[in-house]
């Protein structure tokens, strides 16, 4: 374990991790795809632990408002702290949004923080490992997203190449027939269209590799119960987000009437209270929280707990740098349900410069025996690609 001791009035005593302390927490935002927020939790250790929020407007400011909540506590406490910030936070909105995401970094880099001064895995803390590598699944784009054949090009190209073997794309891109996007209607021309992009991608890659298609909360419940049933003769791994989010009783619908085509949601639900309904009511075939978002890893935890009462498998939505996404392996590694974990940014080539090593390999992560999540950051790095006028981390 690692060595806490330092000196009092010239004696030297032990300090264990219940001695620890938080003095500083510290965000800085890095301009990749998508403007990804890290967060550092500083000790008085000299141990720091990082983690990663959710990208959105508002977050760091939010973490800065947080940051008094925790300064003077002991990172141990990971369940502890993070009920007492969702309750400190309760008039700012900590049952949903943007103040859930901005106490899930925190938490994260309490994983991490408590991992290294602990000297295990993260995953250990989450009750340990089921899996040694976590499958990723690569959300691809094409120029022409319409184009059935370009989609279809480039999903050959992934596998083949990059060598994944577990793809997405979107389905809720313009077909050209499209009349009022406004009113969420699907005409019969535009289904068409759709089921000619999943006809291409699943014909072109066969069982080399899962497909699932992405229709971002586009669609009324109608129009997506007829998609799924036009999606029936084709082997897709899962319709995603079909319908909006905010009505659980549409969600339900739509999964219930399509015989075959499983259906997922979940990324914009948050904590395990907003999945509870979707999962108690069998409403999603498949449940895809976003660590980073959804309350962190030990909330995700706990809604992959809730979801195996009812045998549902988890998919990890994931538009995070390498630290947001090796969480959330490490929360895939420990649970019995874990179908993968999301990779969004394949054409980003210094998203893995960001720390040191690899963490994608073969289209999977293999699970670090280091403490915590088992990544250094680069801070170099994150300064080379940080956003205008943000200021880099300090040095441990």
């Amino acid at each position: 374990m690692r060595d806490l001791s330092s000196g009092t009035m010239g004696v030297e005593v032990d300090r264990g991790p219940r001695d620890v302390e938080i003095t500083d927490v510290q965000t800085t935002m890095v301009d990749g795809n998508y403007p990804w927020t890290l967060v550092r939790v500083y000790t008085d250790a000299g141990v720091v632990g990082t983690g990663e929020a959710y990208w959105g407007a508002g977050v760091p400011e939010l973490i800065e408002r947080i940051k008094p909540f925790v300064v003077g506590e002991n990172p141990l406490d990971i369940d502890r702290l993070y009920e007492h910030l969702i309750q400190k936070m309760s008039g700012e909105g900590s049952i949903e949004g943007v103040t859930v995401t901005a106490i899930s970094g925190i938490e994260i880099a309490l994983h991490d923080l408590a991992g290294k001064l602990l000297d295990v895995p993260a995953y250990q803390l989450l009750g340990g490992k089921y899996r040694d590598d976590v499958r990723v699944y690569c959300d691809l784009h094409t120029e022409n997203e319409a184009d059935p054949e370009a989609c279809a090009d480039e999903a050959e190209r992934v596998v083949e190449e990059l060598g994944y073997d577990a793809i997405k794309f979107d389905l809720d891109v313009p077909s050209g027939h499209e009349k009022d996007r406004a009113n969420r209607h699907l005409r019969d021309p535009e289904i068409e269209h759709k089921v000619e992009i999943v006809e291409a991608v699943t014909e072109r890659v066969g069982d080399r590799a899962d497909v699932a298609f992405d229709c971002h909360w586009t669609f009324t419940g109608g129009s997506a119960k007829r998609l799924a049933a036009a999606l029936e003769p084709y082997d897709i791994w899962w319709l995603e987000d079909p319908v909006p989010p905010e009505n659980h009783d549409v969600q339900r619908e739509v999964t219930r009437t399509t015989a075959t085509t499983p259906i997922a949601a979940g990324e914009n639900v948050y904590r395990k209270h907003g999945m509870r309904r979707l999962l108690e009511e069998q409403a999603i075939d498949i449940v895809a929280p976003d660590v980073p978002k959804v309350g962190g890893m030990r909330e995700s935890r706990k809604i992959a707990d809730l979801a195996d009462l009812y045998y549902v498998p988890v998919a990890m939505h994931n538009v995070a740098s390498p630290i947001g996404t090796m969480a959330s392996a490490q929360v895939g590694a420990a649970i019995p349900n874990a179908l993968a974990v999301e990779y969004h940014s394949y054409e980003l080539g210094w998203w893995s410069d960001l720390v040191e090593g690899s963490v994608i390999e073969d289209g999977s992560i293999t699970i670090p025996e280091r403490p915590g999540l088992g990544l250094t950051l680069d801070l170099d790095a994150v300064a080379e690609h940080a956003v205008d006028g943000e200021t880099v981390f300090d040095e441990a």
